[in-house]
């Protein structure tokens, strides 16, 4: 299998939910199906066919995580010297040219990955556009409302 970078916090994340999965999740959803089970006839059993689904997406979701945790590739910005080039894991402040508004993304794996938040996945559109660009660059992004074009004003790795 091939190696997924991912930053250590998103590491650290991924390892909590798998914790709760286990110890908390599973239990409570074997829970529901025994409590299920006794009220009799399962075939007409909504409680139970909920509770099995759920206990298949619990499932599927611990093996996903299993899946990243070994074949995770930590990258530790922090640890790399900064020659203010865009890499996986660094911070970016942009300035947006047609607004000046400045925001501010993180370049992470895919589990980490939350736009609302800054954390764009690595193979996100703006990711690969910025990945290899350094401070004083301007790139290009075609997004769903338009191209939009910004200044790297700042490259952090932190």
């Amino acid at each position: 299998m091939d190696k997924e970078p991912i930053t250590p916090q998103g590491l650290e994340k991924i390892k909590i939910e798998l914790k709760e999965r286990i110890s908390v999740t599973r239990p409570k959803i074997v829970g529901a199906i025994s409590e299920a089970r006794a009220h009799g006839d399962l075939k007409e059993n909504a409680e139970y066919h909920a509770a099995k689904e759920e206990q298949g997406h619990n499932e599927r979701r611990i093996q996903e995580i299993e899946t990243t945790i070994a074949t995770a590739n930590i990258v530790d910005v922090a640890k790399i010297k900064n020659d203010n080039k865009v890499i996986f894991g660094s911070t970016i402040i942009l300035l947006d040219m047609e607004t000046n508004e400045k925001k501010k993304y993180k370049i992470v794996g895919k589990d980490e990955a939350n736009a609302k938040e800054g954390l764009l996945f690595y193979k996100s559109p703006i990711a690969l556009e910025l990945v290899s660009k350094h401070t004083g660059d301007f790139v290009s992004v075609k997004t769903p409302a338009g191209e939009k074009n910004y200044e790297i004003i700042e490259v952090k790795y932190i």
